[in-house]
Order: C-alpha cells, then structure tokens, then sequence
C-alpha cells in the first residue's frame, strides 16, 4: 500500500490593487479553496498589471478619473453600485465615497514584491486591497504602504529604504511584460499549474470545477513509502 501526498495545485494570480473585480475574485477564489482544502494542498501567487500604468505618481482624483474613464457620472455612478452590490454578496464593503485619490499602483506592486520575499504576499495583497476599496487610504502615499506593510510584519524601517529606492522597480516591470507576452489584457486573470488560464472574477464553483478536472489528470508528487521497501 502506497501512502498517497495531496496533489499540489499552484495558481498564479494576476491582478492590481485598484481592480474591484480582482479583489471579489479572491474572495471567490478562496471560498473555492477552501471547500477543497483537503483534497490538494494549493500554492499562490501574485504577479503584477497596472490598469494605468502612466498615473502620474501622486495619483488623479478618483471620481474625475473614473467619470471619464466610464463616460459620465450616470454611467460611473451604475458601475459603482453594481461593483459595491457583487462585492457585498461576498463579503466584502466597497466604500468609494471614501476614495479621493486613483493611485499609480507600481509602488504598491513593488510592496507586494517586497512582502513575497518576506514570506508574507498573502496578507499583503489582502491588506491592500481592503486599504484601497473599504477604508479608502491613499496607496500613492510611501507612509501609508510602510505602514500597511508594517501591519503585516513587514519590517517598517528595511520597507522604507525600499520602497524609497528604485529597488524592485524593474523586476515589476518585467513581470508585467511578461504578463503581456502570455497575452494577458485584463485582470483577474488566474494561471493554473502554469497550463490553464481562466480570465475573469470567475463563480467558485468555477474554481472547484476546475481543480476536479485537473485532479483526474495529475499525478500526487512527493516522498511515498511503499510496499517494497524502496523508499523507506
């Protein structure tokens, strides 16, 4: 009898900070995860995509540049609702009328760098996110990603010297033309076991299929005892 490890799934997530449907396709993703929790052992992360990567630094109001990144207040007033009313179903409160400032996201990209090397991208990514679309904090602002990061674990004063440098400014870069090279024009888009790509704040149910179709072809990897004695 063969002692079978959990097959590993591993997703690589492509989003910025600022798209409201990548923050409920995590959420949608994680509920996915969750129900099969126990069924694969799963590895994310995050790669950078900057919605608008000519932002000046400081960033533009946020109503004026979405009103006319959507056409009029009418229309922007409609997306904004709706966006808020999906995020909602999924737990999540999305307070625009606390947002003043649409931010050049490359620092924020450079954090979530910074924090995958620390061990701690997830909390990170999440922190942002809830940064940015509940509490409505300026991410142009280097103090306010210190201390986002900081609350993570991050080591505020080594953040600091980073993010204050042009450390990891050209790494992010390059992923994010590598992103483009796969042909990727719109976030979320989620690669799985770097084979599968799915666009788009999918259902979790979406998800789940999809792990169940890629467990039929996966082969569990790793250390095994077995009857033979070859192994251990």
């Amino acid at each position: 009898m063969k002692i079978i490890n959990k097959p590993k799934i591993n997703i690589g997530i492509v989003s910025d900070v600022v798209c409201p449907w990548c923050y409920i396709g995590k959420r949608r993703l994680e509920k996915a995860i969750a129900a099969m929790e126990n069924e694969f052992v799963f590895d994310i992360a995050y790669y950078p995509f900057e919605l608008n990567s000519e932002m000046p630094e400081e960033g533009r109001n946020n109503k004026e540049y979405l009103v006319r990144k959507f056409g009029s207040e009418d229309q922007y007033q409609n997306i904004i609702n709706h966006v808020s009313r999906v995020a909602a179903s999924e737990g999540l409160e999305f307070n625009f009328d606390k947002q003043h400032v649409a931010p050049n996201t490359r620092n924020a990209h450079r954090l979530i760098q910074f924090a995958k090397e620390q061990g701690k991208q997830l909390p990170v990514v999440e922190a942002l996110f809830k940064a940015y679309f509940t509490d409505g904090v300026d991410l142009s602002r280097l103090d306010n990603l210190v201390a986002i990061g900081g609350a993570c674990g991050l080591d505020k004063n080594e953040l600091s010297t980073w993010l204050s440098s042009d450390a990891g400014r050209a790494e992010v870069v390059f992923a994010e033309q590598e992103m483009q090279k796969l042909g990727i024009s719109g976030v979320p888009f989620y690669i799985i076991n770097d084979k599968y790509g799915v666009s788009g704040a999918q259902p979790a149910e979406m998800f789940m299929n999809a792990f169940r179709d890629l467990q039929k072809e996966m082969v569990a990897a790793g250390e095994a005892c077995d009857i033979d004695g070859k192994n251990c």
